[in-house]
């Protein structure tokens, strides 16, 4: 690890991955779930335009229009009790804006320069936790640290090991296909937690939710037998 390479590829993702998550948990206290998630749902589109602006992509009108279908179907199933706020919007916006980038970022450096998913993130993860203690007490003070007493380690650790093996797939995932595809991903994700919370949980959804995901899993189905990545 040269000090060129940590300056210009490790650190900034370091600060995008901290920014991320700072700003996309900051606007759930001022946006709604539903319109939160609208505004994620548009995450492959702005990693689609990040990919064409700096010419990381050949531009794709049909991956395109299926990377849209997709997004507006999770935008519309997740459309409801819409709470707007300009300054949550604001803040989701740029958690997308820093999401999209980190992952094209990431996408680079396992692609373009050949490091390894576990390596790179040994280096980037360290910084991404530098930067949030950092900025942790000017945001919540110390009452996290309190706290972690009433936890308990089981419950701490458990999590942390999660995180990891979740950050551990994702680069393994980005590393086999794109950040676009980890997008992607999560939108299967989600239609598979919202089918089995309705046939196990008996969890009520509406028929704009069905209609939503159905246009979603269509877009997916596309984008696996167009044989985009």
């Amino acid at each position: 690890m040269t000090k060129e390479m940590f300056t210009k590829s490790i650190l900034p993702i370091g600060l995008l991955f901290s920014g991320s998550l700072i700003l996309s948990n900051t606007a759930y206290l001022y946006l709604s779930v539903s319109y939160i998630q609208m505004l994620k749902a548009f995450t492959p589109v702005a990693i689609l335009l990040i990919q064409w602006t700096f010419r990381l992509e050949d531009p794709n009108k049909k991956l395109a229009v299926i990377v849209v279908m997709i997004s507006s179907g999770v935008a519309l199933a997740s459309q409801g009790e819409l709470r707007f706020n300009l300054i949550g919007f604001i803040t989701q916006a740029a958690a997308v804006a820093f999401e999209a980038s980190r992952l094209v970022m990431i996408q680079v450096l396992l692609h373009n320069l050949k490091m390894d998913p576990l390596v790179s993130l040994h280096y980037y993860a360290p910084v991404c936790a530098a930067i949030n203690l950092f900025f942790l007490p000017f945001t919540e003070g110390l009452a996290p640290f309190y706290n972690l007493f009433k936890l308990g380690p089981a419950i701490l650790l458990s999590n942390a090991a999660v995180a990891f093996l979740l950050n551990v797939a994702a680069v393994f995932l980005v590393c086999a296909g794109s950040g676009l595809v980890l997008t992607l991903a999560g939108v299967f994700k989600d239609i598979l937690l919202i089918t089995g919370s309705v046939l196990i949980f008996g969890s009520p959804i509406t028929p704009l939710q069905v209609f939503g995901y159905s246009i979603a899993l269509a877009g997916l189905v596309l984008f696996k037998t167009s044989g985009s990545k």
